[in-house]
């Protein structure tokens, strides 16, 4: 559920004019005029979010089809479990009014779905991950006891498949669903621990990848540390912009003119790429304004609302252990776990 915010380029006709004027004489006091934040063109993202979407569809089917020996028939209801799981996420995120929503698949993994929304509710974010899993549960609940009424051996594992993988998606490993309700819930008050919570699920991951021999699996835990050090960096760049008595905490459409130009000079100075911009005054577009704009964007923080109370998180606790009582209480056979 991470946000896949693609920046969209800059659209010339709609770019204002870029001087600046400046007043001074005797008595006078010199007058910076900022020059128009620039406008955005509708994101690229958008427009074909959902040709993505169905296209990893496929690949994800493929690729599955051969890897379980032609077994058409075991990929289609592994393929059905996932979209049932991700889709409980999209409705959820929906719901919340997220925007940019899309699901993507990766092959012999999962999928995952996405979305963008500035303002993040600790509540609503329990509720997206844990829409995920559940419905998958109680469908596999449902379907158990619709197997048994019929002595179908086939519903019988169905209804295994069905809890068995959205229990293992509740495991408290990010970025699994379980791990990623940990976080919101207890750590994103605290960086460093959730940090460090980052680095025990990947060092888990790859020692479980390892003990099952799926080597080339083991590009996930390492891509998970190197995004935890590009996110060290990251936050080290935002507390110097900070510095700077710039205001992070905004979307790019509510900048103001003067907000943008602040920001930009920040940027120009912390960050090496930059380094041969004049960040003015007199401030003047760069020949590489898209990518000033790309950086910056990046930069704007989201903030999360800490609105769930103790009682809430324990509820949410509970019914989050409550899910792996599941196959004990209903009997399903441990040939699934």
């Amino acid at each position: 559920m991470e946000n896949m915010n693609e920046i969209p380029p800059l659209n010339p006709e709609r770019v204002p004019d870029f001087s600046i004027s400046s007043e001074t004489g005797p008595g006078s006091v010199d007058q910076i005029i900022y020059p128009s934040r620039p406008e955005l063109e509708e994101s690229k993202y958008k427009m074909n979010i959902w040709l993505r979407s169905l296209s990893s569809l496929a690949l994800y089917f493929i690729i599955g089809y051969f890897f379980f020996h032609k077994d058409w028939l075991l990929v289609l209801v592994l393929t059905g479990v996932v979209v049932l799981h991700e889709m409980g996420h999209f409705l959820a995120m929906k719901l919340y009014n997220y925007t940019e929503l899309g699901i993507f698949f990766i092959p012999l993994l999962g999928a995952y779905a996405s979305g963008t929304k500035h303002e993040i509710s600790q509540k609503q974010s329990a509720v997206i991950i844990l829409a995920g899993p559940l419905p998958g549960i109680i469908a596999g609940i449902i379907v158990y006891f619709f197997a048994l009424h019929h002595n179908s051996v086939f519903l019988e594992k169905i209804s295994g498949i069905l809890v068995f993988l959205n229990l293992l998606n509740l495991l408290p490993v990010y970025p699994l669903d379980g791990g990623q309700l940990l976080n919101r819930l207890f750590l994103d008050e605290s960086a460093i621990i959730g940090k460090i919570f980052i680095v025990i699920s990947s060092l888990a991951l790859g020692w479980f990848l390892y003990k099952i021999h799926a080597y080339p699996l083991l590009i996930f835990p390492v891509m998970m540390l190197g995004r935890l050090f590009t996110d060290v960096k990251h936050d080290k760049l935002i507390k110097k912009i900070e510095a700077e008595g710039v205001d992070l905490t905004t979307r790019y459409e509510d900048l103001s003119d003067e907000q943008y130009w602040k920001i930009r000079t920040a940027l120009i100075k912390h960050v090496p790429e930059f380094a041969d911009i004049a960040p003015g005054p007199p401030y003047e577009y760069a020949d590489r304004e898209d990518k000033i704009i790309t950086t910056l964007q990046g930069l704007l923080q989201r903030s999360i609302v800490m609105d769930l109370s103790v009682a809430g998180k324990i509820f949410i606790v509970i019914l989050w252990l409550a899910s792996f009582a599941v196959p004990v209480i209903m009997d399903i056979p441990s040939l699934f776990f």
